[in-house]
């Protein structure tokens, strides 16, 4: 089963930052269901083409957000009722990276026109990327596909 989220090693964004989003998000969506395993740290690096210990550092990071735990003979499972906590937890790595673009943006001397237009062309490229592996953001919010 391919994975429901992508990387972009070309991004400012750390490579396992963008793995813990993509894990948050998967569990916000509800695409890793409570009790299910997520993938093992292998396979999440041979599919994604990344160090082990990149992706290590991404599942640690979401386990101790509370949203999976070690099942021993098992692996990482998502705990049960965590799926409104990592939509908080994606809405807070969203405003991070917001707040820094807008750091950025201003210290260049946009408008705040001009950075929110930006922002909607970034929204919508990524909306068009993203139809390719799975749901919107406008989805998500709405409850998933029709």
């Amino acid at each position: 089963m391919p994975l429901p989220f992508l990387i972009n090693p070309n991004a400012p964004v750390p490579i396992f930052r963008q793995i813990a989003d993509g894990l948050r998000a998967s569990i916000a969506r509800g695409t890793y269901a409570p009790g299910e395993l997520i993938p093992s740290v292998r396979t999440l690096a041979e599919e994604l083409g990344v160090n082990p210990n990149t992706v290590q550092k991404a599942v640690a990071d979401v386990e101790r957000d509370g949203l999976i735990e070690s099942e021993r003979g098992r692996g990482m499972v998502v705990r049960a009722g965590t799926r409104v906590q990592a939509r908080a937890s994606g809405d807070e790595a969203v405003l991070a990276h917001l707040g820094e673009a807008a750091r950025v943006a201003f210290a260049a001397g946009l408008t705040q026109e001009r950075f929110e237009l930006l922002a909607r062309r970034a929204l919508k490229s990524a909306a068009d990327n993203q139809r390719l592996v799975g749901p919107t953001v406008g989805e998500v919010q709405q409850g998933g596909r029709s």
